[in-house]
C-alpha cells in the first residue's frame, strides 16, 4: 500500500474536472492501457487565449488520477504559454508530494498537456519522438523521452528513470542503454548566458558552443530531414540566436516554420541550451 498524503487522497477520492469536453478546442491522449497508465485531456479556450475549461479520463492507479485532478486545477485561468510552463513537479508540489515510484504520472500528465496543446495549434510537438529509437519495448519508452526526462528532472540514475516513466522496470534488457542515455544527457549539460557553471564547473566558451551546435545538427537534426530530401546548414551564431538555412525539399515546404521550432530549435535547447532561439536565413 503506497503512503499517500491527505491532499493526494483527496484528489484520488474526489477528483476534479473529471469527464469530457464535447466541443473540445485541443485533446491530449497519453500513455495506453496495456503500460497500465493512460490519460485523455481536453481543453477549451476563451477569446483572450486563456484555457476556461478543462477535464479529464485516465486509467490508472490513485497517482495517475490524483495527477491528473491536479493539472486540471493548475491549468484553469492560465493562458498557453504560462500553461507550457508547467511542469510535473508542480503537480507532485500542488499534491503536496507523491511516492518517487509514482513520480511517472505526473510526468504523464505534462505530456498530456503539451499534446493537447500542440492538437490545438495544429503543431506536430511529438513528431520527432516517433522517429526517435525505441530503449524500452517493455513500456514503449523512446530515446526522445528518456532524454527529456532526465535533463527536465536532473535524473542521476537509472532508477530514477524508471520512476518517473517506466523505462527499465520490465524485462530490465534495456537497463545499460538506460545509463548510457543518462550519461550522455549530463555531459552535454551546459551554461546559460547567465553564467551558470556547467557539470564539470567551467563556463562554455563561445567556441564549444558553436561546436555542440553543429554536433547536434549534425547527428540529431540533419538525419531526419534527410529523410524526406531535406537538409540544413548552420549559416551564423550570434549569442544564443542560431542562424540556419534550410535546403532540398525543406526550404520550400510550408511546414518549415514547424520543422525550425520543433525539429532544430528544441533539439538545441534540449541538447546545448534552453535559451537558445533560431531564425531562418533565405536566399
Amino acid at each position: 500500500m503506497w503512503d499517500y498524503n491527505e491532499k493526494v487522497r483527496e484528489h484520488f477520492l474526489h477528483p476534479r474536472n473529471v469527464g469530457e469536453i464535447e466541443d473540445a478546442d485541443g485533446i491530449g491522449e497519453v500513455g495506453s492501457m496495456a503500460c497500465g497508465d493512460a490519460l485523455k485531456l481536453y481543453i477549451k479556450i476563451d477569446e483572450s487565449g486563456r484555457i476556461k475549461d478543462a477535464k479529464f479520463r485516465t486509467y490508472g492507479c490513485a497517482s495517475a488520477i490524483a495527477s491528473s485532478s491536479a493539472l486540471t486545477e493548475i491549468i484553469r485561468g492560465k493562458t498557453l504559454e504560462e500553461a507550457l510552463k508547467v511542469s510535473n513537479t508542480d503537480v507532485v508540489n500542488y499534491l503536496g508530494g507523491l511516492p518517487e515510484e509514482k513520480m511517472h504520472c505526473s510526468v504523464m500528465c505534462r505530456e498530456a498537456l503539451e499534446a493537447a496543446i500542440a492538437d490545438y495549434r495544429g503543431e506536430p510537438i511529438q513528431s520527432h519522438e516517433h522517429e526517435s529509437r525505441l530503449i524500452c519495448e517493455c513500456f514503449g519508452v523512446t530515446e526522445a523521452r528518456i532524454r527529456k526526462v532526465v535533463a527536465e528532472n536532473n535524473l542521476k540514475t537509472v532508477e530514477d528513470v524508471t520512476h518517473y516513466c517506466k523505462a527499465g522496470g520490465g524485462c530490465g534488457s534495456c537497463l545499460d542503454k538506460i545509463e548510457d542515455l543518462i550519461a550522455k544527457v549530463l555531459k552535454k549539460t551546459v551554461v546559460k548566458q547567465n553564467g551558470s557553471p556547467t557539470e564539470e564547473g567551467k563556463k562554455l566558451t563561445n567556441i564549444q558552443k558553436i561546436a555542440m551546435i553543429q554536433e547536434t545538427i549534425t547527428t540529431e537534426i540533419r538525419p531526419a530531414l534527410n529523410k524526406d530530401g531535406g537538409d540544413i546548414e548552420l549559416i551564423d551564431v550570434d549569442g544564443n540566436r542560431v542562424y540556419v538555412a534550410l535546403r532540398g525539399t525543406c526550404a520550400n515546404c510550408p511546414s518549415a516554420g514547424v520543422t525550425l521550432r520543433y525539429s532544430v530549435e528544441q533539439k538545441l535547447r534540449e541538447f546545448v541550451s534552453d535559451e537558445i532561439t533560431v531564425e531562418e536565413v533565405k536566399p
